[in-house]
């Protein structure tokens, strides 16, 4: 019950930063759902294998470079769901931001 409590959760948060984000384009809530099935899967499958071999880069920017990875992992999603579109790089890394720090606040509720 918890994963799916999770999952509508990161929907809605995904669609909400899509109505304040002008580079970031959702076409529908069933394109939210999708997309945040994809970067769940994502995120546990490819991050942690990305941090352990960007581990001396990350260490030298102090974890920043974690942001990288990220945003190109939402790059890489946007490309892997139709009716999910990111205009740019920067767009990515203001999305994964959000992304982040609303999914904190909420699951914390």
């Amino acid at each position: 019950m918890s994963i799916l409590l999770n999952w509508l959760v990161s929907a809605l948060v995904i669609i909400s930063a899509a109505y304040i984000l002008p580079g970031v384009h959702v076409a529908s809530f069933m394109t939210a759902l999708v997309t945040a099935l994809v970067l769940g899967i994502i995120n546990a499958i490819l991050k942690p294998i990305l941090i352990i071999l960007t581990l001396p880069i990350n260490f030298l920017t102090l974890g920043l470079f974690t942001l990288i990875i990220n945003t190109l992992l939402i790059l890489l999603a946007a490309k892997i769901v139709p009716g999910f579109r990111v205009d740019g790089f920067w767009w990515a890394l203001l999305f994964g931001i959000a992304l982040s720090v609303a999914n904190s606040v909420l699951n914390k509720l």
